[in-house]
């Protein structure tokens, strides 16, 4: 404790031992009275683990209330968030923009204080967190962005990112596979500016551990690299204590200290049982356990004095970190101006200025090129303008093209690297992209779409978070061929679309993925998701077809008049846009007045006025085709009812493209064929 709160201490008759005691049921008890006023929720996590969170944020965690983004703090994360009201506690007692009454709204409709910490609602709560492991996963990212950040902007004698993660983890976060997959990476990575305490309480919903996780957690963990400390006991504050900076001074493995606690701690009845998981305490146990606490039973949300102002002195302290970092960054202004300005432009989210000028233009007379290929060297074109697009793929980098040439590996004590080797861990690379994403950078991660549901729930927070993460998934259709269904993306084209905040983008040809890279890169809002093409594609010619910045759209009128009312549409996206364009040309040679729209991103198109999207795709033209080599749920939005899609209906099957082309009918003479058969209908 320091000096300022003993000395409050002493002047109200308290030991420093019952401040901290006072402080810690604090928490503890606001915990269970916002349970049972809400009747749900967690609050034996929370009571267990308020030992442990107290010396943490007490005691080491750099942060600032009143300037919550402040860029050098240490993060924090609950990855068992669950346990929120811990953090929410934390937030409000320390002096964040969190009110007692906030606390007292836990769980209810639009709230501050929802059931899982959601990022973007508190300033202080780093990141969306629920679905167990993904913090892990994120602070992983955290700690990989700090890193990268580090060594790009601190010099000798200025180093003015130095800050650290902390993460409370719980039993279920490591069972989950996310978690394994981040820690093995770390441990790899010798991230030693990562810090986890295990809140080791023994219970999870079902009743003890042992019914399913028996493994030595610790040797496991010492076998992926990291530094490991096990306590017997969560509540000895000094050991704890001791762990925090035996940790910090750790400086070449993550850590994780692994502290044995009892869940729903001072609970007469149901302290250590599933019990004191995930439910109230109830009425009459919450009186029992206040008693046992030497806690007054009313009134519910009681905080003391004492214990805010010991809280509340996070508030000053940080002020005067930050001053002093403010001091350091003033010395850094002076003694490198230029390197000082391009910091302020991260700080704001400002991208170069003229970064779009590299992007490439394809010519057709340049041959067919697989978007996938593309992407490759658009972003090599565009990289070293852009110092802070950093990324890699799942152990698929020859096959997804996303190496940046030129540039080093990001690895262990090499941290200036921009190409980075997830590994086969197409989960845990989802989490950690969307830590390096809430860390300021702009990250991409690559596999292929057949594998994006390994990194589904991924993908999902980052879009519930709105953060800028990159996914590139290629070989994006039957068309990867030979490999056959096991490989073969069906499903996953409407499974993505589906997610709210995800730009889908599936671009048509490698001018359509040079402006769709760009739209990744310049999008705001929610992550993106590219899905390319393992085969070649004919470049389109632009002099006959309209531009590809279309795409910026989600669709355009591809080919087709548009002063003459068309009396079909065929719409497709992807590789199948060019098979659109060959069934277009036969069909005018047949004297019939057909458009190609080229639709790459729906949800693009979505947010287009609606005059756009009527001139697009009007109204009064019912005779309309769509054409994709996935399953076609989704497109009667826009065939409507009279109207017809050509998909896939089921699985695929090992063979070359060109004959799977043939035999699920994608070819112009089928889309051909089709089309009269449409036209018909409206007849």
């Amino acid at each position: 404790m320091d000096g300022q709160s003993a000395t409050e201490a002493q002047n109200r008759n308290l030991s420093s031992a019952e401040l901290d005691m006072l402080s810690i049921n604090t928490i503890r008890c606001l915990a269970m009275d916002a349970v049972e006023k809400a009747k749900s929720g967690h609050p034996g996590l929370p009571m267990g683990a308020a030992p442990m969170a107290y010396v943490l944020w007490k005691r080491f965690l750099r942060h600032s209330p009143r300037h919550p983004r402040w860029p050098n703090r240490d993060r924090f994360i609950l990855s068992a968030g669950h346990g929120c009201m811990l953090l929410y506690s934390l937030l409000y007692l320390t002096g964040y923009n969190l009110s007692l009454e906030d606390i007292k709204q836990f769980r209810q409709w639009g709230s501050k204080t929802p059931g899982h910490p959601e990022h973007r609602l508190v300033e202080g709560i780093e990141t969306t967190t629920g679905p167990l492991g993904q913090g892990f996963g994120n602070g992983v990212g955290m700690a990989i962005a700090q890193r990268y950040l580090a060594e790009y902007f601190n010099r000798p004698g200025h180093e003015i990112l130095d800050y650290k993660i902390y993460a409370l983890v719980s039993d279920g976060d490591l069972m989950e596979g996310v978690s394994s997959e981040a820690a093995s990476l770390a441990g790899h990575l010798r991230l030693s500016n990562l810090i986890y305490i295990y809140d080791d309480n023994h219970i999870s919903i079902e009743g003890s551990t042992n019914l399913a996780f028996t493994e030595d957690r610790a040797k496991r963990f010492e076998a992926y690299g990291w530094f490991v400390q096990k306590l017997p006991d969560g509540n000895d504050l000094e050991a704890v204590d001791r762990a925090l900076r035996a940790a910090q001074a750790e400086t070449d493995r993550p850590s994780i200290i692994m502290c044995r606690t009892h869940i729903g701690f001072g609970s007469p009845h149901k302290q250590d049982t599933a019990e004191a998981h995930g439910a109230p305490l109830g009425a009459e146990e919450v009186k029992l356990t206040k008693q046992n606490l030497g806690w007054p039973i009313e009134p519910p949300f009681y905080v003391p004095k004492e214990a805010l102002e010991n809280f509340r002195q996070a508030i000053e302290q940080g002020e005067r970190w930050e001053s002093e970092w403010q001091a350091k960054l003033s010395a850094y202004r002076r003694a490198f101006p230029q390197l000082a300005e391009e910091f302020d432009h991260f700080l704001r989210g400002e991208l170069p200025t003229g970064w779009q000028s590299k992007l490439p233009v394809f010519k057709p007379s340049e041959g067919p090129m697989a978007t996938r290929q593309a992407l490759g060297k658009t972003l090599n074109a565009v990289a070293p303008a852009l110092p802070f697009l950093i990324g890699g793929a799942a152990d698929l980098a020859p096959s997804t093209d996303t190496l940046i040439k030129g540039q080093p590996d990001f690895g262990p004590r090499s941290y200036q690297g921009r190409n980075f080797h997830f590994g086969v861990r197409e989960h845990g690379m989802g989490a950690i992209l969307n830590g390096m994403a809430l860390s300021g950078l702009i990250p991409y991660g690559a596999t292929f779409l057949i594998f994006s549901d390994y990194c589904r729930p991924a993908i999902r927070l980052a879009a519930l978070m709105e953060v800028h993460s990159i996914f590139i998934f290629t070989h994006d259709s039957i068309f990867l061929g030979e490999d056959g269904p096991t490989h073969q993306p069906i499903e996953h084209l409407p499974s993505l679309r589906a997610i709210p905040n995800l730009c889908l983008i599936r671009p048509a040809d490698a001018n359509e993925t040079a402006v769709a890279c760009r739209v990744a890169i310049e999008h705001l809002g929610g992550p993106v998701a590219l899905a390319l093409t393992r085969q070649k594609l004919p470049v389109i010619d632009r002099q006959k077809c309209a531009s590809a910045e279309g795409l910026a759209r989600g669709a355009y009128i591809l080919a087709g008049s548009r002063e003459e009312m068309p009396e079909i549409l065929l719409i497709a996206s992807g590789s199948e846009v060019s098979v659109a364009l060959e069934a277009y040309e036969r069909l005018r040679a047949e004297g019939v007045k057909a458009r190609v729209i080229s639709m790459p991103s729906w949800d693009l198109f979505e947010k287009q006025p609606a005059a756009y999207r009527d001139e697009v795709l009007p109204p009064n033209v019912e005779a309309r085709l769509a054409i994709e080599a996935a399953a076609t749920l989704g497109w009667e939005r826009y065939v409507g009812a009279r109207g017809a899609v050509i998909g896939m209906r089921r699985f695929g099957a090992s063979a070359p493209y060109q004959v799977l082309a043939e035999k699920f009918g994608f070819t112009a003479e089928n889309v051909v064929q089709q089309a009269r058969e449409v036209m018909k209908r409206q007849n």
